[in-house]
């Protein structure tokens, strides 16, 4: 029998090819085909016949979806009102950011709650759980646990016995299973492993929750089509110097995607944030140049962050651009815009951007908040007090109106703020206490600061 030869899995898409060359010719990425044994499927299987399926007219009367509710709030928030009997999620985030400790509080919420709560680790032994739910005060949970990797293992075990509601697999990069040769952690393994808890999940409909790691890039490792396989993908972000913790849904069958939840990493645990706009801006420092605090929303929650800027003159031949928690293409954009069309030169100085607290912005509406510290530390001058900016900025210079201005207005209204500067056109706004001023362009914000800069100077000239 002539032996089989070895194939080349692109670790992006799933792509099988014969030999090995620098990008893949299904999705175009670069060095992303790995060498793998080719995987030996059960020949009983393949049948070459299929069965008509019934069909069904799209009008007609569905039922609502159930759904398990866990306690905690924040995470029902992102799941989108709580777990769907035989879904499967998918959480990924960076070593040690607060993956497991999370899980481990959701099983044991849901354990004493009545439900069979399965909690299956690769990674660590049975000792070391038991040693983080006894640190979290979760030991006396009926959560049951199993140090398994073989999945057809862990699909008997869970099958033997009564229903199980809830199951964690920690991680989805240590399952293997003996239909295919490749060694646990390659394209094939990690596929076909997240395959067979699908197919369990469906059948059962048990909840299911796989944990993945992440690549340099800050992607779940592994093929992107298991996040096309599973019903939500969920991120969790955060900086290990900040103490708190943000969990994105990027992908949610039965709820909002872009959704986030805010959790505080405290010594029992990850516990929920009531307010995050309070803890994103509560220690910001108005009266410095280079501050403006953005109206922004993530998913359907309005959240208030601030935005740091510091221009200074440059020692070298090329100014530095530095970007934390933004685009860094969007940055120098604005830059341009601002040089263009405002007058404003940057291009001898240094310029640092930062959104405080770690968060990360993708909402183009953060435009207008960044040219406002831009400009004010440009100038020296702080931006006004208690005010809020939000607004897109095209390359005309032009301040396009974005969705969801009201939200927006009554996050900034219950936190104590007074004004707002946001773009003209954007419809009626019923809002009470604060002072609305509509911009049509960037200059109307430069013109504001610098008519900040001049009275300042002739303050301080009256006070010689």
């Amino acid at each position: 029998m002539a032996r089989p030869r070895a194939q080349y899995v692109c670790a992006a898409c799933g792509a099988v090819s014969p030999r090995w060359q620098g990008r893949c010719d299904a999705c175009g990425e670069w060095n992303t085909l790995q060498e793998e044994a080719p995987s030996a499927a059960p020949v009983a299987l393949r049948t070459g016949r299929g069965r008509p399926v019934p069909l069904v007219s799209l009008a007609g009367t569905s039922a609502q979806v159930p759904r398990t509710v866990s306690g905690i709030g924040e995470l029902d928030r992102v799941t989108g009102g709580g777990f769907v009997p035989g879904s499967v999620l998918l959480v990924g985030g960076d070593p040690g950011i607060g993956k497991s400790t999370l899980l481990i509080q959701t099983a044991a919420a849901l354990a004493r709650q009545g439900k069979r709560v399965v909690y299956v680790s690769g990674e660590e032994a049975i000792d070391q759980v038991r040693l983080r739910a006894e640190r979290l005060g979760l030991r006396d949970a009926p959560v049951e646990l199993a140090a398994e990797t073989r999945v057809e293992d862990i699909v008997a075990t869970l099958e033997s016995g009564p229903q199980v509601d809830f199951v964690v697999a920690d991680s989805v990069q240590t399952l293997w299973t003996e239909l295919v040769e490749s060694a646990p952690g390659t394209v094939t393994q990690v596929r076909t492993s997240a395959q067979a808890m699908i197919r369990y999940a469906k059948k059962s409909g048990a909840c299911v929750v796989l944990v993945g790691h992440v690549t340099k890039d800050g992607q779940i490792a592994g093929p992107r089509v298991v996040e096309h396989m599973v019903d939500a993908v969920l991120y969790f972000e955060g900086d290990q110097g900040h103490q708190f913790r943000i969990l994105r849904a990027v992908k949610n069958r039965f709820g909002p995607a872009s959704e986030i939840g805010v959790f505080e990493m405290t010594g029992s645990g990850l516990s929920e944030v009531a307010n995050p706009s309070m803890l994103f801006i509560g220690e910001r420092d108005s009266g410095s140049p280079g501050t403006a605090v953005f109206a922004g929303i993530e998913g359907t929650r309005p959240l208030l962050v601030e935005v740091q800027a510091l221009v200074g003159e440059t020692a070298l031949g090329t100014p530095r651009r530095a970007v934390v928690g933004w685009d860094p293409s969007r940055l120098a954009m604005i830059l341009a815009v601002l040089e263009a069309r405002c007058g404003l030169q940057f291009g001898s100085h240094d310029v640092y951007l930062n959104v405080a607290g770690g968060l990360r912005l993708s909402e183009p509406a953060a435009d207008l908040a960044v040219a406002a510290a831009l400009v004010s530390s440009r100038a020296g001058v702080p931006a006004p007090r208690e005010t809020v900016y939000f607004g897109e900025v095209s390359l005309s210079g032009s301040v396009r109106p974005v969705a969801q201005t009201g939200l927006r207005l009554k996050e900034a209204e219950k936190l104590g703020f007074n004004r707002a500067i946001l773009p003209a056109g954007g419809g009626d706004v019923e809002c009470s206490t604060l002072a609305l001023h509509p911009v049509t362009t960037l200059a109307d914000i430069v013109a504001a600061i610098a008519a900040g800069q001049a009275r300042a100077r002739s303050s301080a000239a009256s006070d010689r």
